[in-house]
Order: C-alpha cells, then structure tokens, then sequence
C-alpha cells in the first residue's frame, strides 16, 4: 500500500529533525560518527515510524518489533530515532559520549531505553539478530527482527557465517538493511577488501535480496512489506545511499566517517538542513 501524502511528509520530517540531531550531537561532543549516521536516517526513520511495532513506554515488551545496529558505531542515528520515538527526552542527545551517560559511543543495551542489542565490534549484529528471530520462532511469537549492516562490514567473516545459518534455519522474520554507501573509514569499499557484489553474494546464501534507494520512503516501504510475504527465507534489502546524506560539504566524503564538525561547521549544517 503506497504511502500518503501526509505520512510521507511526516517521514521527511522526522528525518530531517533526526540529522539535526546527528549533527548538534557529534559537534557537542566533539567526537563521533556523523557520516554513516546520516546515510541510514531514512532507513531507521521507515522502521520506527512507519513499520516496526514497538512501545516506548515499555521498551522490553515481548511482542515489540527488534532492531539491531550491527553498524554500532551509527549510534547517534539510533539515539536520534529514539529520542525522536519517545523512549528518552531529547535533551540527553546532548550527553552523547560524555561521563556517566546512558548514550555511549556505542549501543548499550544496559544503558538506552529501545536498545536491543549492545553492538560496536563490526560483523557481530546479524549473529545476535539471527538468535532474536529464532528464539520469535521457537517461542511461536510473531514479531519481526531488523538489522543494519554497513557495507565496509560485510568484510568481517562472521557476517557471512550468519548469513549462511540465517538461510538455514529459514529466518523469514528476519530482514538486514545494508547501509551502501560505499565508503568505510579508510576509503571506497571497492579499493578497501571489496565484498562486492553485494547483491549477489547474499543470493548465493540463500536470501531473498531487495535494491532500493536508501533515501526513497516509498521505495524502503515496499521492500519491507515485501520482505514481510517472502516465506521460508530470510531477505536482505540492499539500500543506495550517500554517506553523509542532507549535508552538502559531508556528502561523499569519507573524512567524515569519524570526525565531529566543528561549532561554525555544525551551524552551517543546520542551516542546510
């Protein structure tokens, strides 16, 4: 089912209002991931407030919808959404990385209301993903799991392990993301330890594989509804997007990977955005 005009205009929006956050974050606490962060914002903002089932007044509720940031280090994009979603007041965005508190340079899931997995050492995520959904399985519960890789990750062997056992056991409740930017902390993917093609690889495995433009609701919308009527195996939605996505001087630049902005840099940010 397409998405309204009123509901499209209400994911703009809060995407907008997320890579705000991302930017005011990272330039408070002068540290920080800002690129990835900001190409996964359409992605998270489709599964938090369109899709996913989830209630931040009770963040462990059995039957909620899981997500897994098995990139960890595109922590503030998920302390954003959540902030953003109700499950902590927006002012402790601007704790991020600061002593004693519950927003660490990595997801806690000790620490954050609406973190379900602790996550930062790459390739581990879809691991712990393939665990919620089976245990959904097992249980006969039917929740979905949700996972984000980033495409610099999928050269960690353990990804391809899980992907393999994903298949395997049949996980149709479970969808990964790829964040396909492109870039990764030391350059292009390609020129890297290239996992390309992406595509591909993952159909080799076993899944049902989806492209879509990482920044298009309605094309991210339609993978998930699509993922959710494929039966019997798991399906990777491999999602286009620009690293650093909405502001102009970080678009395509693999310096901002892992570097904060600066106050005047931050400011100029904001007002593109």
């Amino acid at each position: 089912m397409p998405l309204s005009k009123e509901k499209l205009e209400e994911l703009t929006m809060t995407a907008r209002k997320v890579r705000r956050h991302i930017i005011e974050m990272t330039a408070e606490a002068g540290s920080g991931h800002p690129g990835g962060s900001l190409s996964a914002a359409d992605i998270l903002v489709a599964l938090y407030f369109h899709e996913m089932k989830v209630d931040p007044k009770n963040p462990h509720w059995p039957e909620r919808d899981r997500f897994v940031l098995s990139k960890g280090h595109a922590a503030p994009v998920l302390y954003a959404v959540l902030a953003e979603k109700g499950f902590f007041p927006k002012e402790e965005l601007k704790t991020l990385r600061k002593i004693n508190s519950i927003l660490q340079g990595h997801p806690d899931m000790k620490k954050t209301p609406g973190v379900d997995m602790t996550t930062g050492s790459l390739g581990q995520g879809l691991s712990a993903a393939n665990g919620m959904a089976l245990a959904g399985k097992l249980d006969g519960k039917d929740y979905r799991v949700y996972v984000l890789l980033g495409d610099g990750e999928l050269e960690e062997g353990q990804v391809w392990e899980a992907a393999m056992a994903a298949a395997h056991y049949k996980l149709d409740n479970l969808t990964a993301f790829v964040d396909y930017n492109g870039l990764q902390i030391d350059g292009p993917i390609v020129e890297v330890m290239s996992p390309e093609v992406i595509q591909e690889k993952f159909r080799a495995f076993g899944w049902h594989v989806i492209d879509v433009n990482g920044h298009d609701f309605e094309d991210i919308v339609r993978a998930i509804e699509e993922a959710k009527e494929t039966k019997g195996k798991p399906t990777v939605i491999v999602a286009r997007t620009v690293k650093g996505k909405g502001v102009p001087f970080m678009e395509n630049q693999v310096d901002w990977h892992g570097k904060a902005p600066s106050r005047e840099q931050a400011e100029e940010a904001l007002k593109g955005l």
